[in-house]
């Protein structure tokens, strides 16, 4: 094709051109993080949703520096406080995102808005949170929906392996310091595509020929089973005497001691059999992500207890024989099998854009047989347990932190407005370059009437 013999340099000036022009879509957004509250906080008369026990009708909540100091049904309010009547309200805590490239991306075609992934096959020391950007104009769009914290995750660049480390943020602050529950949260990796299953090869260099694709597979175990034996010498020897440091190993170190997980992207029945396999021989805690074959091996899942980030829950299916609910019941059966699980919107792809609509994934599951009470605690309390912050995150107790929201209804119903969000009992603007859009064609159509 002509477009082949163009000059390397036009295509320079090109790619310049575009970057230019998505400048003004790349700016800040304009709302200002929430301040602390300098007075106790009420929440009175208003149906609260605990998640993690019943539901309280005519419920009231008590707010202190930060933190949930008191929940139940009438309270005795102390004096000088701010009183907030809900006037029959829902309260929920805020949904968490289990998987998710928020603040890493901005607009996916433009590379200069990308810091998803770094070049490269071995990249544990890659960490998340210093790469998220808090003036993202998506933050705001996200948590006007619910969505008040995100599991940041970085992807691997194409044959890469380790991708670098993820983080819990509250999606409000004025830094990445700020916005950080905890981090690392874990280590996420690529688990290499299985061969003979094209379906679950896409984007991932698939060799036609079997026998090469097998080798290719094994190859790629192997590099993976090998960074980890180097990781082991290195530390061993570290302990020994000094040495150089490699920042690759460090980070690695916090999984062979079990204090955080690798996070396996893996999708096919064998991907995830052979992840879990490979976990068990390094001996280390493994959470899989996509999952999209999960509900085939829920059985070895339960038996190895291994927690799983699903996403997305409205996908087609992936083999012709596989009936048209299959990615919709996946989280049904494995709420039957007594497998862990949370729902991501995207299971950690470069769909930020569209993070606010993760609690209708969530309600699609409902649609597709998983119990309400399960689907709001897929986005709640169950992630914040499988990522380690239930002590401060995923349902409404004392002693947590007062992340929450105030809605009109149950939030996976569409029809449902979130009105008010706190995080970490900052009371969080909900407006967001949708709203500002929304209210400049109003006017528009009101000149037009």
């Amino acid at each position: 094709m002509y477009i082949n013999r163009l000059p390397t340099s036009f295509f320079s000036w090109l790619l310049n051109l575009l970057a230019l022009l998505a400048l003004p879509m790349a700016y800040g957004h304009d709302m200002v993080p929430g301040s602390p509250e300098e007075q106790t906080v009420a929440l009175i008369n208003g149906t609260i949703h605990p998640v993690s026990d019943e539901t309280i009708q005519n419920g009231s909540l008590l707010l202190k520096d930060g933190k949930i100091v008191a929940v139940g049904g009438k309270l005795d309010l102390p004096e000088a406080i701010q009183v907030i009547d809900l006037e029959g309200r829902h309260v929920y805590p805020g949904l968490i995102s289990s998987l998710s490239s928020l603040g890493l991306v901005e607009i996916n075609a433009v590379r200069a808005t990308r810091d998803l992934a770094e070049t490269g096959k071995l990249n544990p020391n890659a960490r998340a949170e210093s790469a998220v950007n808090p003036d993202s104009e998506l933050i705001p769009v996200t948590r006007a929906n619910g969505v008040l914290v995100a599991h940041v995750s970085p992807m691997t660049s194409r044959g890469g392996l380790i991708a670098g480390s993820t983080a819990a943020m509250y999606l409000d602050g004025w830094t990445y310091e700020d916005m950080t529950v905890a981090a690392p949260v874990g280590i996420s990796i690529s688990w290499p595509g299985a061969p003979r299953d094209p379906a679950f090869n896409l984007n991932r260099n698939v060799v036609n020929d079997p026998k090469k694709a097998e080798e290719s597979y094994s190859e790629q175990i192997d590099a993976l089973e090998d960074a980890f034996r180097s990781a082991r010498s290195y530390l061993k020897a570290k302990a020994v005497e000094p040495i150089d440091v490699d920042l690759r190993w460090e980070a690695l170190d916090p999984v062979l001691g079990k204090e955080i997980p690798i996070l396996a992207r893996a999708n096919s029945a064998r991907e995830i059999r052979d992840a879990v396999a490979w976990a068990n021989r390094e001996d280390i805690h493994i959470i899989i992500t996509g999952g999209r074959d999960a509900w085939r091996v829920a059985e070895t899942l339960k038996e190895e207890e291994v927690s799983v980030i699903l996403g997305p829950i409205q996908a087609l299916p992936r083999r012709r024989w596989e009936p048209y609910d299959t990615a919709f019941t996946n989280a049904a059966k494995l709420s039957a099998a007594g497998v862990d699980f949370a729902i991501a919107y995207g299971g950690g792809g470069p769909v930020s854009s569209n993070e606010r609509n993760l609690p209708y994934e969530a309600g699609k599951a409902v649609a597709h047989g998983l119990s309400q009470e399960e689907a709001l605690k897929a986005i709640t309390l169950y992630p914040a347990r499988i990522l380690g912050i239930d002590d401060r995150l995923g349902s409404i107790e004392e002693g947590k932190d007062a992340t929450l929201i105030v809605t009109t209804g149950d939030p996976l119903d569409i029809r449902t407005n979130v009105e008010m969000a706190f995080i970490q009992g900052r009371s969080v603007d909900l407006s967001s370059r949708h709203t500002q859009l929304y209210e400049k064609y109003k006017k528009k159509y009101e000149q037009m009437r």
